[in-house]
């Protein structure tokens, strides 16, 4: 998943998840992205500041600085309004509740999952559902042997 932070063509600041980066050039080239606070789809993504994360990925991550409110009046939303959408809190929600139910159901086989869920695909090992830590080069060599892995959903709460 991947936060952008965006505007609209009237300086409404706002940010937004997505699949991937060709997941929002398409969904923006269809106009499926709109502005929450004016509706309008003249979207385009806004200067963020890259995430930099330590060697596990755990607790050095520095926070990217929000996005800047517009100062037009026209920009200032009546009432209350949240900068995530419903649709982003249903997600990270979705997400969560995946999440939560893998590390329930599976057995968390940490730094050893290459080489378990491997042992598994080739019988080594009877079939157990299980999550853990692999490189991105450790993941790509199990998807190139056919074996199914999927990353577990990191969202911002789980950072901190």
């Amino acid at each position: 998943m991947i936060r952008y932070a965006l505007h609209c063509d009237r300086n409404h600041a706002f940010e937004s998840w997505f699949q991937s980066s060709s997941a929002y050039d398409s969904q923006v080239k269809r106009k499926l992205v709109t502005c929450p606070i004016c509706g309008s789809a003249k979207v385009d993504k806004a200067i963020m500041a890259p995430r930099i994360v330590g060697k596990k990925g755990r607790g050095r991550a520095t926070p990217p600085p929000e996005p800047a409110a517009s100062t037009t009046p026209e920009a200032a939303p009546s009432g209350p309004t949240s900068l995530l959408m419903s649709q982003e809190r249903e997600l990270r929600a979705k997400l969560k509740e995946l999440r939560d139910h893998i590390v329930k159901n599976a057995d968390n086989v940490g730094e050893r999952f290459a080489n378990e869920a491997r042992a598994m695909h080739y019988g080594d090992k009877e079939h157990r559902p299980i999550y853990g830590e692999a490189s991105p080069e450790e993941a790509k060599s199990l998807i190139d042997e056919g074996i199914e892995v999927s990353p577990l959903p990191t969202l911002p709460e789980d950072r901190n």
